[in-house]
């Protein structure tokens, strides 16, 4: 049997997990794990390269998205459980100069 792929929730309000695993396609299942041991298993959607984000929930339109406990930008879109989250489909908040 293949070892699962490992994918990381760094605090308990995060809705994205990082991906710490190589060669990660759509369909692959990854292990999500968070600080307390708990784990779920996830299929990902998409595909997704080491060190980036899949959804651990669907994330609506305009919801922020959250790693390390804090808000990283906002759904431009509408995200899936399990999908890549990055640039095409999410806005970030940060640096922007105009808030």
């Amino acid at each position: 049997m293949e070892e699962l792929k490992l994918a990381l929730k760094v605090d308990d309000k995060d809705n994205v997990a990082t991906i710490f695993a190589e060669q990660i396609t759509d369909g692959t299942c990854v292990e999500v794990r968070d600080k307390r041991g708990n784990s779920e298993i996830i299929p990902v959607i998409g595909d997704v390269p080491y060190g980036h984000k899949i959804a651990l929930v669907d994330i609506p339109k305009g919801s922020a998205i959250m790693k390390y406990g804090e808000s990283i930008g906002a759904a431009s879109r509408g995200i899936r459980k399990g999908e890549y989250v990055h640039v095409h489909n999410m806005e970030a908040m940060r640096g922007r100069g105009d808030l």
